[in-house]
């Protein structure tokens, strides 16, 4: 992993969902929406988030139960859904959480998600973001919405943050061959 890196302060990380913890596929039955494809590696990053008391978010202009569903397992306690006023978004979560923007990390791909990776102290954007988007963001992510980028910022902030040896060390990571 070579870039910015989010400062150690980060405390709270906001995601938004199509396009950032799936791949964006938006997928219709006769009854609306009826799927929903998630990477097992965002889940255990955001699980790990969760296990070193980084509080999470999501911000997103669709409402999905399923997302709901699936992201609670996780830790994930605030959902601000059908909200395209990301920015302002953003400044209520900060007042609900008494946290600074600046101490918040995010992850968007598409233009609404724009105000905001501007209001947070670290921005991410998926590899596949739009390029509009990859220009804000302090770290353009090695891997895809929905495909690994989600892990990826995780391991980012808890690298800052001094807990990613720590929350790892159950996995022991070391090399045995």
């Amino acid at each position: 992993m070579t870039g910015p890196t989010p400062p150690p302060d980060v405390d709270g990380v906001v995601f938004d969902v199509d396009g950032c913890l799936t791949d964006g596929t938006l997928h219709y039955g006769s009854d609306g929406e009826s799927t929903k494809v998630f990477h097992a590696r965002d889940g255990l990053g955001m699980a790990m988030l969760r296990d070193c008391h980084v509080r999470m978010a999501v911000i997103s202009g669709r409402a999905s139960p399923i997302i709901q569903s699936r992201l609670r397992e996780l830790g994930v306690t605030v959902f601000k859904f059908r909200r395209m006023d990301k920015g302002r978004a953003i400044e209520e979560l900060a007042e609900e959480w008494s946290l600074a923007p600046a101490r918040m990390a995010a992850m968007g791909d598409d233009l609404v998600d724009l105000p905001m990776l501007r209001s947070v102290g670290f921005a991410a954007a998926p590899a596949d973001a739009d390029p509009r988007v990859q220009r804000v963001a302090h770290r353009v992510l090695g891997q895809p919405g929905g495909r690994g980028a989600a892990r990826e910022l995780a391991e980012l902030v808890l690298r800052a943050r001094g807990d990613w040896e720590g929350i790892t060390a159950r996995f022991q990571l070391e090399d045995r061959r």
